[in-house]
């Protein structure tokens, strides 16, 4: 008998039993705090996991199967230039247009594909940091210096960190390196346009069909059109995946038919939009499954959901934790987490370092969807909260949560990820200090 495994499970056993004995279901606040986790959970599940995370995953799934390592390894691994690799990474939220939670399968599908751990954390940063809506957003509603700040901060941060990272493991980099180096010249399977093609089709399908609303009482300019044709803008590139599909995949176009007409159909008859969203996905299941001619087609599917089974337990569990803890303000809803809002207050008035320190640290377990932290700042702002630790929760809250924590410990380790986390919440410190010694 394994003494050790056993007294483990005893231990387990009475650290549920005292928990369960000592559960406080006569407080209010404890049945608030289990509301809020619920309402949380909801609420992501119906807003966020299928019109952005499923096509996360399949994105995820097209550096893994169709991007070559040797592409990667050429504009983020060792033979990278690395003004080159950080300028890509550092500025990718522009593109993607994604929360926390979401760049997480993108990042572990190229730090799986040989990417260096210092591009690869500028990536995993940049990504949910500088998303051009939030910036816009910022500057709209907290001002044009708030907005200022975040973008310069952002690229900035993505950089730095990157490089300090590279900079601690620079012996496991150096040996990476070596690896790399002799890494043989393979040759693409189609020429790079296509399966840039492919891979941007995925991801313009992704940020329109994530498109935020405007501010209220915006009805007019290019933001706000934009998002009142969403729908159609992403019908469109829906066209061109059809293509890609078809000429660059080279599946059956019967095959890909049949899956359009069955996808249209479920467009028509249902006014929820995640309806054909879902029928489109699985279509796109099930004919690459099918595939015969490709391999990698087949793989494609069976490497988002690898992804899939990896980051949504943990997510989900994150989700739980960060709206137990920190409650439900998504939206118009205020349900108070088992931690009082009076208190986060009352700990980010002024301008000191712990108010700054604070606010990195709230910032940095509680979940923001995207633009979500916008208008959540807006409210404390207006509770008496001081710009700098602001702006310090800008930086450290989109692109880091509970959730995206637990995620990324099993990519890239616990120390690493410990490391990470407090490159960011002292940065977001220190420039929510400066800045609020300006403004």
């Amino acid at each position: 008998m394994d003494k050790k495994r056993e007294f483990k499970i005893l231990g387990w056993i009475i650290a549920i039993f005292v928990l369960a004995y000592y559960l406080p279901v006569e407080s209010t606040r404890f049945k608030e705090a289990i509301l809020a986790m619920f309402d949380l959970a909801k609420w992501y599940a119906q807003e966020h996991v299928i019109l952005c995370l499923l096509p996360a995953f399949f994105i995820a799934g097209v550096i893994a199967v169709f991007v070559s390592q040797g592409a990667v390894m050429k504009y983020f691994g060792a033979k990278a230039k690395k003004w080159v690799a950080y300028s890509i990474a550092s500025v990718s939220g522009t593109i993607l247009a994604v929360c926390s939670c979401t760049i997480l399968p993108l990042f572990s599908s190229i730090h799986k594909r040989g990417a260096g751990l210092g591009p690869a954390i500028a990536f995993l940063y940049s990504g949910p940091a500088i998303n051009i809506l939030a910036i816009i957003l910022t500057a709209r509603i907290l001002g044009f210096e708030m907005g200022v700040a975040r973008i310069i901060g952002a690229v900035v941060f993505a950089i730095v960190i990157g490089s300090v990272m590279s900079l601690i493991y620079r012996k496991e980099e150096k040996a990476k390196k070596d690896e790399q180096l002799n890494f043989p010249e393979t040759e693409e399977k189609r020429p790079l346009w296509q399966t840039a093609l492919h891979f941007f089709t995925l991801v313009l399908i992704l940020v329109f069909a994530n498109w935020g609303k405007p501010a209220d009482g915006v009805t007019e300019g290019v933001w706000y059109w934009i998002w009142a044709n969403k729908w159609h803008i992403t019908s469109v590139f829906g066209l061109l995946l059809i293509y890609s599909l078809i000429a660059i995949l080279k599946i059956k176009w019967q095959h890909v038919a049949i899956a359009t007409v069955v996808t249209a159909i479920a467009g028509i008859v249902s006014t929820n939009p995640q309806v054909p969203m879902i029928v489109g996905i699985a279509g796109l299941s099930v004919v690459t499954l099918l595939d015969k001619r490709d391999p990698n087609n087949k793989e494609w599917t069976i490497s988002a959901w690898d992804f899939t089974k990896q980051i949504m337990p943990l997510l989900a569990i994150g989700v739980l934790a960060a709206g137990f803890l920190l409650g439900s303000t998504h939206g118009n809803t205020d349900m108070p987490g088992i931690i009082p809002n009076e208190w986060v207050v009352n700990l980010v008035g002024g301008n000191s370092v712990f108010s700054n320190f604070f606010a990195s640290i709230v910032g940095a377990f509680m979940y923001f969807a995207t633009l979500t932290e916008v208008p959540i700042l807006q409210g404390l702002i207006g509770a008496g909260m001081g710009k700098g630790p602001a702006l310090a929760l800008l930086l450290a809250g989109p692109s880091l949560s509970l959730p995206n924590m637990l995620v990324i410990r099993g990519v890239i380790g616990t120390q690493k990820t410990l490391v990470y986390i407090a490159l960011v919440v002292i940065m977001a410190t220190a420039s929510g200090l400066i800045y609020g010694a300006f403004f």
